[in-house]
């Protein structure tokens, strides 16, 4: 096997006219790059967040654990709604009956993310002390489901898959296996970043993660074996030999540490060199994530005058309306008159 230094890179997978060159040295955060190892079949996506997903959760009174499970699930979503081809939202969610009953991250292309979790605080201390607190303990038994919203007039595409408390990487497994039958591997990291400085140490939130997918030429060779549920007795289920490509290369992805996915020193194109290297990797062009909330003033107000008068006259404390986002904790206040409710019509 011949090992070259360098790498390819393109725009898009179409350019005929591919450039060679070293991997970048330079560790750049928030951003998405698609990669492809032709020679293995495969294509993947590594993500890398720094200021966007510490920018969410720092809006947030998380306790640790929930704030690491809902980084997992932007990383996530960044991965899966980056690969959207047309303007659109992904939105992944969970709901379970776990601590945390419901994750929410709203992927708005062409890079806009925003997320909120809802969890039992108490349940969540609880799990803490018990020492059980890993993202599939908190989520626990429910499903996640995956949707794709192309805007209006058209039909929203949904994917759901279940939550048996593995966590989120098994779940997107699942997911690709059962419903779009694509050998995937998937991997999370998230961590806390402490630094010393003058005034003290700084916190600061990084995460990351990396996917790769089997996708041949030849579809026969993508075939991976579904359950066949309830056998005869007696009976053996056929296993399909896996494609020795995708062994490969899907062992080479197991070979990645945690701290490589969110290590600020290591770019993104020498992790994917690192990786695939001896076989030639290509590089596409990168693309930018930033933690964006769409709520706005005028969108809640309108939210408000949608209700029922009782509902809205119900909502009215101390003289005023206050509304305030889950996802990025924007207070918003009305006076009942903005949004036609009688104050004195709630004795509560």
């Amino acid at each position: 096997m011949k090992v070259s230094p360098s790498m390819t890179s393109s725009k898009t997978p179409a350019t005929s006219a591919i450039p060679t060159r070293a991997p970048a040295q330079q560790s750049v955060d928030d951003i998405v790059l698609p990669f492809e190892v032709s020679a293995l079949d495969v294509r993947g996506r590594i993500v890398r967040l720094g200021p966007a997903v510490d920018a969410i959760l720092e809006k947030h009174d998380y306790p640790l654990p929930v704030a690491k499970l809902t980084a997992e699930a932007i990383v996530l979503a960044v991965m899966l709604g980056s690969a959207l081809k047309f303007d659109g939202r992904f939105i992944l969610q969970t709901r379970s009956d776990g601590p945390v009953s419901m994750l929410v991250v709203d992927y708005t292309t062409p890079g806009h993310v925003r997320a909120c979790a809802r969890f039992d605080r108490a349940r969540v201390e609880q799990a803490i002390k018990d020492g059980k607190a890993s993202p599939g303990d908190l989520m626990g038994e429910g499903h996640l489901a995956m949707t794709v919203d192309q805007g209006a007039n058209t039909n929203r595409y949904q994917g759901l898959v279940q939550l048996t408390g593995a966590g989120l990487e098994a779940a997107a497994h699942e997911y690709f296996l059962r419903s779009e039958q694509i050998p995937t591997r998937v991997r999370l990291a998230v961590a806390e970043e402490l630094r010393a400085g003058e005034g003290g140490a700084t916190h600061r939130w990084r995460a990351g993660g990396i996917m790769l997918q089997f996708l041949p030429k030849a579809s026969e060779r993508a075939h991976q074996d579904l359950d066949p549920g309830d056998l005869p007795e007696g009976a053996t289920a056929h296993v399909a030999a896996e494609d020795e490509a995708w062994v490969e290369g899907r062992a080479l992805v197991d070979t990645v540490e945690d701290l490589e996915l969110i290590d600020p020193d290591l770019s993104s194109e020498r992790l994917a060199f690192r990786l695939f290297n001896e076989r030639g990797v290509r590089v596409f062009e990168q693309q930018a994530v930033d933690a964006q909330c769409s709520c706005s003033r005028d969108a809640v107000e309108a939210m408000l005058k949608s209700f029922s008068q009782d509902d809205r006259d119900h909502m009215v404390e101390d003289g005023r309306i206050k509304v305030t986002c889950e996802f990025c904790s924007t207070d918003y206040l009305f006076q009942p008159a903005d949004v036609g409710a009688n104050v004195g019509a709630n004795p509560g």
